[in-house]
């Protein structure tokens, strides 16, 4: 038994331990998109600090990282809260979100994250549903999914910023993503990159699995609640295949 294989069965009997259920059986897989389906974060941020800016407000590009997950309307009165400057209506948020938006589109399309695909298609294969679960309202992004990730995503189980009422990090968005799957929480596993996105799936009762492909340290994802965590796309994929051995042990 190599060290890797350890830490996962450790991580599993932590989970099962926390939740009080006798066994963890792997039928749903809930993606979040910025960050895991998309390098598309860095364009965001910049998106953020140029509308910000034409507010008058300065915000550097890191502080974007804290709140993704959350939707765009949360973000900007998160932001006017923290300044004093109250929140603002919903038609605002709406005006100033587009702004970000086409501020985004500018910027060009985001690459796909590396192996990702090969990470689905291999969830796919095995037999797990797979829903997308983003705080993402960015339209020019959601129309590529069907386009750069064939079978994956059926139009009926994704759920969006457009979906929730309460966003990341609160647990509603992997709650509804669950109830499309059709799945229990000791029956889906969360993958995300941000300690929002980790704090909504932990709160749900979800196995989740972070993965730092931005600049938020490690330290920060095990504190959102992660129960594993990998540096990169690339290294969630080699061990992918004891992943699903250990969770799904029908897989065998």
């Amino acid at each position: 038994m190599t060290k890797d294989i350890y830490d996962i069965k450790n991580a599993l009997a932590a989970y099962l331990a926390r939740r009080g259920v006798p066994e963890f059986s792997l039928k749903a897989a809930l993606v979040d998109m910025d960050g895991v389906l998309y390098d598309s974060m860095p364009r965001h941020a910049r998106a953020w600090v140029k509308m910000m800016a034409s507010l008058g407000i300065e915000c550097p590009e890191e502080y974007f990282y804290l709140y993704e997950g959350m939707t765009g309307a949360a973000i900007i009165n998160q932001i006017f809260k923290e300044r004093g400057m109250g929140e603002v209506s919903p038609e605002e948020a709406k005006r100033l979100y587009a702004i970000k938006a086409a501020n985004f589109v500018a910027l060009g399309q985001p690459e796909m994250m590396p192996v990702t695909i090969d990470i689905l298609g291999k969830l796919r294969d095995n037999g797990v549903k797979r829903v997308l679960v983003t705080g993402s309202g960015q339209q020019s992004v959601l129309d590529r999914l069907s386009r750069d990730y064939p079978g994956i995503f059926p139009d009926d189980c994704r759920v969006t910023a457009r979906d929730v009422v309460h966003g990341k990090p609160a647990p509603e968005p992997y709650e509804k993503g669950m109830a499309l799957a059709g799945v229990a929480p000791c029956e889906a596993i969360v993958i995300e990159n941000a300690p929002l996105g980790i704090m909504a799936g932990h709160a749900a009762g979800c196995f989740v699995i972070g993965v730092t492909t931005g600049p938020i340290p490690e330290a920060e994802m095990w504190k959102a609640g992660a129960d594993l965590l990998f540096p990169s796309m690339s290294e969630f994929h080699a061990l992918l295949p004891d992943i699903l051995s250990i969770l799904k042990p029908s897989n065998l």
